[in-house]
């Protein structure tokens, strides 16, 4: 990236974290805006300090970035035992399935309560960030947050490499600091492991090859096992591959994203419909007696705030949509991975603005799948380097 461009997103950077400052009445927001706003402008200063090596200057922005936009405000919350509900959820739901083997409260529990923080509205494979948690206490090395962003390093730097990107971990380290992840992993971060498995299912897809359908299948079912919000893209993968590939690779693909989601989710959905169906279904469409703290002025939750009629106008309008959405991968299905990652931003925006429960956290999914493919095409695009002559 040219140096101009890289201190003009970081100015960028600070101008929305000190927004975030001056406008969120959240105090933790306003601690993570403060810190990272301080880190975007120290970082740009150190870029253009270096100018005769740009590689220096990068690395000390990414130090300086690493510190304050995701070290310092993330410890201090930990340290303090602050973060969004989510945290909590993820936790609690680890410390109930290792107790009583399923990480959702009985729907006769949920009957009782009017604490909305006691549903679940993730998939199992989410409380697995609550297991060192609860197995070892609260600690900085087993908050949930800790291992969403380790996980979303490892798994996007490694799509970014799949996909033909170059320079693979620091654009991961770029990533994880940018506003699009450090402000929602430090206060809540349950998104964030789950749009760096849909950025690997759909690199792995790039390239059509038997082996890809079936790894790109094994990641997009892991992503799909921790929230319902990735199933989007496995319509989107498929209609891919059925056009590029033919039928057989689209359902092997298929075959083996839904295998893994059988085998995570499976066992709950049949010895615990009930609980699964209330936490995950009921509650998040606004349907449970209790409804989410989840809430944003878009269209879909202002709808939804009006009464039964207004509810009923957005779920109908959210169905709408998608079937929209698989209208057009029937008409016009696409045909290679950029056009498919452009597909599903759409579909998730659209289903972020009309969901009766929703937030801006929502949208990493679209801004990191944008970013993903924008520094994957260019990778692709950037001759290999030269190799040295050999000294005759």
């Amino acid at each position: 990236m040219p140096r101009r461009w890289l201190v003009g997103g970081l100015i960028g950077c600070a101008l929305f974290a000190g927004g975030v400052t001056l406008f969120s009445s959240d105090p933790l927001h306003r601690l993570w805006g403060t810190c990272a706003a301080c880190a975007y402008v120290l970082a740009a200063l150190a870029i253009m300090a270096w100018r005769a090596r740009t590689s220096t200057g990068v690395d000390v922005a990414l130090g300086v970035l690493i510190c304050g936009a995701i070290l310092i405000p993330l410890l201090w919350m930990v340290y303090t035992g602050h973060g969004e509900p989510e945290v909590g959820v993820v936790a609690n739901s680890a410390q109930t399935l290792i107790k009583h083997g399923t990480p959702y409260k009985s729907a006769q529990v949920l009957a009782t309560t009017t604490n909305p923080n006691l549903y679940n509205p993730y998939l199992p494979l989410m409380a697995v960030f609550g297991v060192p948690q609860a197995l070892f206490g609260h600690s900085l090395l087993t908050d949930p947050r800790v291992w969403f962003g380790v996980v979303f390093l490892v798994v996007f730097a490694f799509s970014l490499r799949v996909a033909g990107a170059r320079d693979c971990v620091r654009w991961a380290l770029l990533m994880v600091v940018s506003p699009v992840i450090a402000f929602e992993l430090c206060v809540g971060g349950t998104d964030v492991p789950m749009v760096a498995f849909m950025c690997l299912g759909f690199a792995l897809l790039w390239r059509p090859m038997r082996s890809n359908a079936v790894a790109g299948g094994l990641a997009l079912g892991i992503a799909s096992s921790m929230k319902a919000t990735a199933w989007p893209a496995l319509a989107v993968a498929f209609a891919l591959l059925y056009v590029r590939d033919g039928q057989r690779e689209a359902w092997r693909f298929t075959a083996v994203a839904v295998a893994v989601v059988a085998v995570i989710v499976g066992p709950f959905a049949i010895l615990r419909p009930g609980a699964l169906v209330k936490n995950t279904v009921l509650f998040p469409l606004g349907l449970a007696s209790v409804k989410s703290q989840a809430a944003s002025p878009l269209l879909g939750h202002v709808l939804a705030q009006t009464g039964h009629l207004g509810h009923t106008i957005v779920v109908i309008l959210l169905v709408g949509s998608g079937l929209a959405i698989a209208v057009s991968l029937v008409i016009r299905p696409p045909r290679d991975v950029p056009a498919a990652t452009w597909r599903l931003v759409i579909g998730l925006s659209a289903m972020f603005v009309l969901a009766p429960s929703t937030r801006f956290g929502y949208f990493i999914y679209p801004a990191a799948l944008v970013l993903w493919l924008l520094v994957s095409k260019e990778g692709r695009k950037a001759p290999a380097p030269a190799l040295p002559e050999p000294v005759s």
